[in-house]
């Protein structure tokens, strides 16, 4: 196929995929504290200081991270596609079969998550990722196109269309909201099992629902084929063609990323009908986080590349070399301390206190991970992953 040639695998691209890993993650852990991991029950504050502080802090990570990490770490589970798959294929092998069951793994895992953890991710990437077994073969610029049309938001343009032509359509847009509602009463107010058992099935409705409202599952899939291109074009390779480019990317980013926000804030203002305003403001949001996405991808990289700061960003490696660990291990750490099973400290932390909680597990699991990783090539978890990827 043209634009699907055979790339090998690179440590400088190696090393910056794990540091923007790293930093998705770190983003994704400091959202899930402040959330307190989907349980939005907050203790009344009176502290003029503390409201402030848990005001800015909330404002600040969902400007940085919201939407964002987690586009970076989709950008990258379809970059750690490719290289497995270029690397078989260089062997005269064919992965798509393996990175079926991957995935199928990758569910069960996933499964034992959100037992834990009803907003977790994992679920809908063991999902989607059957989308690049079907593109892994095609032309670099068929996947792009299709890449392209996908991170449009093509359900909610035809959702919005629909609305025009027919005055009388109602949206739905809290379909997840009674499911939501079931989960929390678990989480404030269930034993560890009724956790479990309302999270596997409820909470997985919930989120799925949250998601398809939210138009992730494209955006996902969308993603998973851009990072998979990445591999293809080689541009994680330190080179001044693909600095230029990244220039371009952070530079076009930048200038796309405000005017969207903004023009996101205006739709109120000028839409009152629900039914035009929802999949309007959902289309530019997702754009406005794509673009925001862009400019802390390449900001990133230049950053590693160009700057002084490549050590202190290399330091984020062995955190993102461990992201399936580190990213287990959080929700293991956040229902056990915010929900009732556990310590239920959701009764008395604000925000504040979260994001200072969150940082100190952040803190914790990258010590470990720099401990762990003097002595083993992958986490703990990972090693797993991928020897029973290989069984048989």
């Amino acid at each position: 196929m043209a634009g699907a040639g055979s790339v090998s695998a690179n440590s400088h691209r190696i090393e910056i995929a794990d540091v923007l890993r790293g930093f998705a993650v770190m983003g994704i852990t400091l959202i899930h504290f402040i959330e307190r991991f989907s349980l939005y029950s907050f203790p009344e504050e009176t502290n003029r200081f503390l409201l402030f502080t848990d005001r800015a802090i909330w404002d600040s990570i969902f400007f940085a991270f919201s939407g964002k990490a987690y586009c970076i770490f989709a950008l990258l589970f379809g970059f750690s596609f490719f290289i497995q798959d270029n690397g078989q294929r260089e062997k005269g092998k064919d992965f798509r079969g393996r990175f079926a069951w991957r995935l199928v793994l990758l569910f069960f895992i996933a499964c034992i998550n959100s037992t834990l953890f009803p907003g977790e991710i994992l679920v809908l990437y063991a999902l989607v990722g059957y989308v690049l077994i079907a593109v892994c073969r095609l032309s670099t610029r068929t996947v792009a196109i299709l890449a392209v049309i996908l991170l449009l938001q093509p359900l909610e343009w035809m959702q919005l269309i629909y609305a025009l032509f027919r005055p009388e359509y109602v949206i739905n847009a809290g379909l997840d909201v009674p499911y939501w509602d079931l989960v929390n009463i678990a989480q404030k107010e269930g034993s560890f099992l009724e956790m479990c058992k309302t999270a596997i099935w409820t909470g997985n409705v919930a989120n799925m629902g949250w998601m398809l409202l939210h138009g992730r599952i494209t955006q996902t899939a969308a993603l998973f084929m851009v990072g998979m291109l990445i591999g293809r074009s080689r541009t994680f390779l330190p080179s001044d063609e693909n600095m230029k480019l990244w220039v371009k990317v952070f530079l076009i980013s930048t200038l796309a990323f405000f005017p969207i926000y903004g023009l996101t804030a205006m739709l109120p203002e000028f839409i009152s009908r629900e039914a035009l305003l929802v999949p309007s403001t959902l289309i530019l949001k997702s754009l406005s986080n794509l673009a925001f996405t862009g400019i802390l991808f390449a900001g990133v990289i230049l950053l590693y590349y160009l700057t002084r700061l490549k050590g202190i960003l290399h330091s984020l490696a062995p955190y993102g070399r461990m992201s399936l660990t580190n990213y287990l291990s959080q929700s293991l750490f956040g229902a056990f301390l915010f929900y009732n099973w556990g310590l239920g400290l959701y009764r008395y932390t604000g925000i504040t206190a979260c994001f200072l909680i969150g940082i100190a597990v952040f803190l914790l699991q990258f010590l470990f991970c720099r401990w762990w990783l003097r002595t083993h090539r992958q986490g703990p978890l990972e090693w797993l992953w991928k020897k029973a990827t290989w069984v048989a």
